[in-house]
């Protein structure tokens, strides 16, 4: 699958790549991904389309994920959630990538968000 969606790694082939230090090339996956790991990653990408078609058109530009390491939030918009889950599901692990700038955060929901939007949106169909 293509990350069309990534931005083009600035240091790639590059001999002193400041990252170099920081990644193990001899174990860049740390391990195999089993059958339910990608199952889950599967779903995700699923789950993450149709989120996308749900709310997008009502302004909503991705989501917010709060980050266990740094304590923070991190904003992703749609596509770079779904090149990052492609990413993850070929290759084992997710390039690094930048932070939103300067995202508005009204405009970011969280997974749990959508997933309730959703299930609200077949609900409703379903007493139709």
């Amino acid at each position: 699958m293509p990350h069309d969606s990534l931005p083009p790694d600035p240091f790639a082939g590059d001999p002193d790549d400041p990252a170099r230090a920081i990644i193990d090339h001899d174990d860049e996956v740390e391990h195999p991904m089993g059958e339910d790991e990608r199952a889950e990653l599967l779903t995700d990408l699923s789950d993450l389309a149709v989120y996308q078609a749900l709310l997008e058109h009502r302004g909503v530009k991705g989501v917010v994920v709060d980050c266990g390491e740094c304590q923070e939030p991190h904003y992703h918009d749609w596509a770079l959630l779904r090149a990052s889950l492609e990413q993850l599901l070929t290759d084992g692990r997710m390039r690094p990538h930048e932070p939103a700038f300067d995202p508005d955060p009204g405009a970011y929901v969280s997974w749990e968000y959508c997933r309730g939007y959703a299930d609200g949106v077949t609900a409703t169909e379903s007493a139709r």
